[in-house]
């Protein structure tokens, strides 16, 4: 597909600076594409771009996103393109939200408050995330080593309101299989979006103005047919790996999992709309707001004025369960003994010398922000230390053994930032570390390269540097496939043989088209639509697509050894 004139982008500047824009982008992209094994099919090619610069508009394939050398922890050498080894080649997805978007115990009413209460796109949450399992297949390898991808890891956030239902979706995309996104009745859809109240999107509805429709949404006839109707997932063609997010745990990813006032509603038929007091209601939207306790000593009764059909399969999950439910096919990293003991965390290889380290740091006391429990905080020490022949104590002695050293990637749901929720679990109560403490104990070891993570939906790269530089690292923090811009990324770690290491980070989407037909029905399509409603969502956030050195980037580090 051409690439098309920039002069959107560039609107009101003078023919100079548009022709230096111009030159500078291309540069860049032709750089990119100099380097690496092939472009087409990442934002190294293209990304997705509006075409109009204002109201509802449709997408276009714009320009790619340049690739950034970040030297914020070590020198890049000038030949290392030419004696370059690639170690591994990860794929992240992050942040799915695969949603039962008809479910009684969902929280639209916030949506003026909380952006992810209720999106205009989410009814076709199970196309777009097969459209991106289509786009890794079609992949296979890595832009810059061409490496066949080694495992694609999932970091959490994998369903939305926890819900057996979204949890088999989920494994039907990621597995493959044939999915009808589908619950409660079987002949009209008894969601949010068909309600007539004008705060949603009443999608097929022309006679109701709500502030969608105002602001140039379209209306669609036959809209939730089309969206609730069979379709395939390929399943991946690699091997892929699961991490609990704060979504796969609690109550549309806030609320303890047993709170009484809604476990037995997920099952009910009636529509949670909001507290009878008052009171209540704003104190479940200062929860959402800012992730407070305040939902302490809320009212239990409901606004019981809206009825839908209820559906066994909307029951909460466990984490017990969740483990369970990925073992017939494999256990994507949970084994017999994690369904025994609860433990959500695991290793697993990655290729040879590199080792995955997937953490759970969901607080089983709910609320949004995440931790370690003091179990796990020790395990993961533990692990490390049998894969490091040099690290520092916990009193700051320099330790040495005869092991064979390990590379460590950390995959983990949180961000070092958002790790900040130390409440107490009440069935497990044990002390509770900090994002804080986390980053401080990896910087004990030298062979800690990076820490992969999802959660803020929003893509960044963070540099981790220490006074000894081979205990740096990066946190590579990536957007979700559920807001725009619905997001993947290619890591690529590679030995460049000068004394450096280089991680390559890639961003993809989904093999959707950039526009389609706003009425088609093949998967493609509807992805494609999932794509544009999410751009043009008015509660999108612009600065989640990142600036240029948090996208497609090579990260430079010291070797660990060398």
């Amino acid at each position: 597909m051409p690439r098309p004139t920039r002069r959107a982008f560039l609107k009101g500047a003078s023919g100079s600076l548009v022709t230096a824009a111009l030159a500078a982008t291309n540069a860049q992209l032709a750089q990119a594409a100099g380097r690496s094994v092939y472009t087409r099919g990442t934002t190294l090619e293209q990304a997705a771009a509006p075409l109009a610069t204002s109201g509802y508009t449709r997408l276009t394939a714009g320009p790619g996103y340049p690739l950034v050398v970040r030297a914020d922890l070590a020198e890049p050498r000038p030949s290392r393109d030419d004696t370059r080894t690639g170690l591994a080649s990860i794929v992240q997805f992050t942040d799915l939200h695969v949603v039962d978007a008809q479910s009684p115990v969902r929280f639209e009413f916030l949506n003026t408050v909380n952006s992810s209460a209720c999106r205009p796109q989410e009814a076709l949450g199970t196309q777009g995330a097969a459209q991106l399992v289509k786009r890794i297949n079609d992949l296979a390898k890595g832009p810059f080593t061409g490496r066949r991808f080694d495992c694609v890891v999932s970091t959490g956030d994998n369903t939305d309101n926890h819900e057996h239902v979204e949890l088999e979706w989920y494994l039907a995309v990621m597995n493959g299989g044939v999915i009808t996104p589908n619950t409660g009745a079987s002949d009209r859809w008894e969601g949010a979006q068909t309600s007539g109240n004008p705060q949603y999107y009443n999608v097929e509805n022309a006679s109701v103005r709500d502030r969608y429709v105002s602001a140039g949404f379209p209306v669609l006839d036959g809209f939730f047919r089309r969206a609730t109707a069979a379709h395939r997932s390929p399943g991946l063609n690699v091997r892929w790996f699961s991490v609990f997010g704060n979504h796969d745990d609690s109550v549309s990813g806030v609320l303890p999992s047993d709170w009484g006032a809604l476990a037995a509603m997920y099952t009910g038929d009636v529509k949670f709309t909001g507290f009878t007091s008052g009171t209540s209601d704003a104190a479940l939207r200062r929860t959402f707001t800012n992730g407070s306790t305040a939902i302490k000593g809320v009212s239990s009764s409901t606004k019981n004025t809206w009825h839908v059909t209820p559906d066994e399969r909307r029951r909460p999950f466990t984490p017990t369960e969740y483990m369970r439910a990925h073992l017939p096919s494999g256990g994507h990293g949970f084994t017999d003994e994690n369904v025994a003991t609860g433990r959500g965390y695991y290793t697993f290889r990655i290729a040879d010398g590199v080792t995955g380290i997937s953490l759970d740091s969901t607080n089983r006391a709910g609320f949004t922000e995440g931790s370690l429990g003091h179990e796990q905080f020790l395990w993961l020490q533990r692990v490390l230390t049998a894969g490091s022949s040099t690290y520092v104590d916990f009193w700051g002695r320099t330790q040495r053994h005869a092991v064979a050293d390990e590379m460590f990637v950390i995959f983990s749901h949180h961000t070092s930032t958002t790790m900040t929720n130390v409440l107490l679990d009440p069935a497990t109560p044990e002390l509770r570390h900090a994002g804080r403490e986390v980053r401080d104990t990896l910087m004990r070891f030298r062979n800690v390269v990076a820490w992969v993570n999802g959660h803020t939906h929003e893509n960044r790269i963070t540099a981790h540097r220490h006074a000894d530089p081979r205990r740096s690292f990066w946190e590579i923090n990536t957007a979700s496939h559920v807001d725009f811009p619905q997001h993947a990324r290619i890591i690529e770690l590679c030995d460049n043989a000068d004394g450096t290491l280089s991680l390559f980070t890639t961003l993809v989407e989904s093999a959707a088209p950039y526009a389609a037909s706003t009425t088609g029905q093949d998967q493609a399509d509807l992805a494609s639509l999932y794509r544009e409603l999410s751009y043009n969502d008015p509660n999108r956030s612009a600065a989640l697509t990142g600036a240029d050195a948090d996208r497609n980037t090579e990260l430079i580090l010291r070797h660990p050894w060398r």
